[in-house]
C-alpha cells in the first residue's frame, strides 16, 4: 500500500479522499490554486503545494505542475477526483512515465471511454445496448441536421468529449437544430477543448440509472448495484438515490452484467460508472462511461457498507477487489442531495460570496455531509459552486425521505443565495415522494418546484423585528460595559420615557415591498403592530444565533444573522430573507439597472446575437455570457432597442457591470 498520495483536485472530493486515506495511514499532499490558499482541504491535508492562478487552466488542469509537485513530496500516486484531469488520458500516461500510480483506470481505457461516438462503437461490439443516433466523424452542419432529421425529433445534440450535462441540446423540432447546434459546439469547445458531437434519438419521459463498477488487474469485475440519477436541471443532476425504486431483480441483473460487460471491453481497472437512459418499460440503452469516481457515489457506500475510496486505493496498489460480485449485498436506501451556491428561482444562477453562516445538520450513522468548505469560507467564480452533498440512509426510501426533509430543515447557510429551499420542495413533490421520476421532473413539476412568489410570513417578521431589538439591547450592554460609567441610565434601550412608553418603527424589505413593523415599549416586552394587527413579544438570545421568541402565547426557537443591511431568519424549517430599510438611504427602484442587462457574476462574453441599432421585442435573446462553466442568455428586459454593447464577443466582464445599452419603446 502507499505510504503518500497527491490529490490533484480540491473542495468535498479533495477532502473526501483525504479522510480515507488518514484513516488508512497515508499520508496526503493537497495541492491548490491561489483562490485555494486557505481552502478546506489545503488545511486537512498533511501537506499542501501552490500551483498557480486561480483559474484552473492555469493550476489545478496542468499537468507537470502537478507532477512536480508529486516528484518533490515524494508522493507514490496521485487521485485525480473528478473533473479536472480525471478522465485525462495524457496525464494518466505521464503518471505511469513518471513512475507514479494514478489512482484510476489505465490511459487505453480512458481513451476509449473519452470519446462518446467511439464508446458506441466499442459498446455495440461488446453486445450492450444502444440509442438509436448518429455517431459518425463527419460534422458538418448539414449533415448532421439529415441525420437529425432521419431519426426523428426530439433528438439529444451531445458533445462527444462531455460531461456534467455540459455541451447537450435538446432540439423538439428541425427549424430548431442548427441554431441549438452551433451554441452545444460553442460550449463543447469552451469545456473540454473539442466541438465534435454526437446526435441521438431522445427518449421520451427516460429514466437515468447508472450502474456502478469496479474492476482489478487480476481480471475480477463487479457491480455495486445502481443508482437512479433522473432530476436534473440543464442535464446536471441534483438528487442521487440508491437503489433504484422499483428495479426489479431481474432487470437489476441484467444492466449489471451489461455494464461488466461494457468494462471488460475497453480492459478496465479501477473505479467507474456506466450510465443508461431506461425506459419506463424497462428497456434500458447504453449512453456513455464515466472513468472516474462519481460525485453521487456516497450513496453506493451507504447501502453496500463500502468505502470506494479504500477500493480504489487497494485496486492501484496492484490489491485485488476486497468482495466478490455473491458477497455484495445492498441494505436500506440511500439519498443524495447537492447543496449548491444558486437561486433556482432564477434559472439556477450561480451565486457567490462569503459563507457567513454555514451550520450543516448534525452527522450520524443515518446522516453524512461532504464539503469542501467551512464557516467563514467563500464561494468563488472560479469553481463550481457546490457547497455540500447532504447523504442520508434508512432501512426504506420513505423513511430515508423523512430523514432527508428533515435535515434540510436543519441546514442552515447565510451570506449568498443556495438552492436549499428548492431542494426541500422538491423532496417534498408528490411526484418524486412516489417515486414517479423521470429527467423531466423538474419541468413537468414546475408548478409545485417553482410557487409563485409569496410574502415573507407575519411570525418570520415579528422575530426579525424582536431580532432587532434584542441585538441593540445586547449592543447598549457592551457599550455600557467599556464606558466609564456602565450603570448610567442613559445606556439603557427600556423605551423608559416620561409619562409615556417609546414607540418607534423597525422597517423591512421584503422583495419590493416595504414592512413596517410599530414597536411599543412595555417594560421587558413589546407590542409590536404590523398590518394593523397587534402581538405581545419577548425574546432572548440563546447560543450562537439562536434566539427565543415568545408572541403571546407561542414561543418559537429561531435563528438570525445580520450582514449588512441583510437578514437571514431561520424559522421552522425555512430560510427567509429580509433587508433592514434604513429610510435616510431609499434609492428610487426607478434609478437602478433592470431588464437582467448587467453580469448577473463574472464572466466572458461569449457572442453577441444582435446588432446594435436592432428594435426588439420582450424577451428577445441579446447576448450569451459565459460564467461558472455554463453559457447563460441575457435577454431583453421589454420592447425597445438595442443601442450599444458595453463589450465585444471574447471580452471578460465583471460582476454588475453593465452589458447593453438599451432603451424601452415608450
Amino acid at each position: 500500500m502507499f505510504n503518500k498520495i497527491l490529490i490533484a483536485n480540491r473542495g468535498e472530493i479533495a477532502c473526501r479522499v483525504i479522510k480515507t486515506a488518514r484513516r488508512m495511514g497515508i499520508r496526503t499532499v493537497a495541492v491548490y490554486s491561489e483562490a485555494d490558499a486557505n481552502a478546506r482541504h489545503v488545511r486537512l491535508a498533511d501537506e499542501a503545494v501552490l500551483l498557480g492562478p486561480a483559474a484552473a487552466r492555469e493550476s489545478y488542469l496542468v499537468a507537470d505542475k502537478i507532477l512536480d509537485a508529486a516528484r518533490r513530496t515524494g508522493a507514490q500516486a496521485v487521485h485525480p477526483g473528478y473533473g479536472f484531469l480525471s478522465e485525462n488520458a495524457d496525464f494518466a500516461e505521464a503518471c505511469a512515465a513518471a513512475g507514479i500510480s494514478f489512482i484510476g483506470p489505465p490511459a487505453a481505457a480512458i481513451r476509449a471511454m473519452g470519446s462518446k461516438s467511439e464508446a458506441k462503437k466499442l459498446m455495440g461490439q461488446a453486445a450492450v445496448p444502444l440509442t438509436p443516433g448518429y455517431h459518425g466523424d463527419d460534422q458538418s452542419p448539414a449533415l448532421l441536421h439529415r441525420e437529425a432529421d432521419a431519426i426523428g425529433y426530439p433528438v439529444l445534440i451531445k458533445a462527444a468529449a462531455g460531461g456534467g450535462g455540459k455541451g447537450m441540446r435538446l432540439v423538439a423540432a428541425s427549424g430548431d437544430f442548427l441554431d441549438a447546434l452551433a451554441s452545444c459546439k460553442r460550449e463543447a469547445a469552451s469545456s473540454f477543448g473539442n466541438e465534435h458531437v454526437l446526435v441521438e434519438k431522445y427518449i421520451t419521459r427516460p429514466r437515468h440509472i447508472e450502474i456502478q463498477v469496479f474492476a482489478d488487474s487480476q481480471g475480477n469485475c463487479v457491480y455495486l448495484f445502481e443508482r437512479d440519477c433522473s432530476v436534473q436541471r440543464r442535464h446536471q443532476k441534483v438528487l442521487e438515490e440508491a437503489p433504484a425504486p422499483g428495479m426489479t431483480a431481474e432487470r437489476r441483473r441484467a444492466m449489471g452484467q451489461a455494464a461488466v460487460a461494457a468494462a471488460r471491453a475497453v480492459g478496465y481497472v479501477g473505479a467507474g460508472t456506466v450510465e443508461f437512459i431506461a425506459n419506463q418499460d424497462g428497456s434500458f440503452y447504453f449512453m456513455e462511461m464515466n472513468t472516474r469516481l462519481q460525485v453521487e457515489h456516497p450513496v453506493t457506500e451507504m447501502i453496500t457498507g463500502q468505502d470506494l475510496v479504500e477500493w480504489q486505493l487497494r485496486v492501484a496498489a496492484g490489491q485485488p477487489l476486497p468482495l466478490a460480485q455473491e458477497q455484495l449485498q445492498i441494505r436500506g436506501h440511500a439519498l443524495e442531495a447537492r447543496i449548491y451556491a444558486e437561486d433556482a428561482d432564477k434559472g439556477f444562477l450561480p451565486a457567490t460570496g462569503r459563507l457567513i453562516r454555514l451550520a450543516p445538520p448534525a452527522e450520524s450513522l443515518n446522516v453524512r455531509v461532504d464539503t469542501g468548505v467551512e464557516e467563514g469560507d467563500e464561494i468563488t467564480p472560479y469553481y463550481d459552486p457546490m457547497i455540500a452533498k447532504l447523504i442520508v440512509w434508512d432501512d426504506s426510501r420513505d423513511a430515508a425521505l423523512a430523514r432527508m426533509r428533515k435535515a434540510l430543515a436543519d441546514y442552515r447557510v447565510a451570506g449568498l443565495t443556495t438552492n436549499i429551499g428548492f431542494l426541500s420542495r422538491l423532496v417534498a413533490c408528490p411526484a418524486f415522494a412516489g417515486a414517479d421520476l423521470d429527467t423531466g421532473l423538474i419541468e413537468s413539476q414546475k408548478d409545485f418546484l417553482f410557487p409563485a412568489s409569496q410574502a415573507v410570513p407575519r411570525d418570520t417578521l415579528l422575530v426579525a423585528t424582536v431580532g432587532e431589538l434584542l441585538w441593540e439591547e445586547h449592543d447598549a450592554k457592551q457599550a455600557a460595559r467599556r464606558s466609564g460609567d456602565p450603570w448610567s441610565p442613559w445606556h439603557a434601550r427600556d423605551g423608559w420615557r416620561m409619562n409615556l412608553s417609546a414607540a418607534r418603527t423597525i422597517s423591512f424589505r421584503d422583495g419590493e415591498t416595504l414592512v413596517d413593523a410599530h414597536v411599543r415599549y412595555r417594560g421587558e416586552q413589546w407590542l409590536i403592530t404590523l398590518n394593523g394587527q397587534t402581538t405581545q413579544a419577548r425574546g432572548r438570545k440563546l447560543e450562537g444565533d439562536r434566539f427565543a421568541v415568545e408572541l403571546d402565547d407561542r414561543r418559537l426557537i429561531a435563528g438570525l444573522v445580520a450582514v449588512d443591511d441583510k437578514r437571514s431568519v431561520f424559522l421552522q424549517g425555512s430560510t427567509y430573507t429580509l433587508l433592514r430599510d434604513d429610510p435616510l438611504h431609499r434609492v428610487d427602484a426607478g434609478d437602478s439597472h433592470g431588464g437582467g442587462l448587467t453580469a448577473p457574476m463574472p464572466g466572458k462574453v461569449v457572442a453577441l446575437l444582435v446588432p446594435a441599432g436592432r428594435k426588439v421585442d420582450k424577451g428577445t435573446p441579446l447576448l450569451i455570457l459565459e460564467a461558472m462553466k455554463m453559457e447563460h442568455t441575457i435577454t431583453a428586459p421589454a420592447a425597445g432597442i438595442v443601442k450599444t454593447f458595453c463589450y465585444a464577443a471574447g471580452e471578460q466582464v465583471a460582476d454588475g457591470a453593465a452589458l447593453v445599452e438599451f432603451e424601452n419603446n415608450c
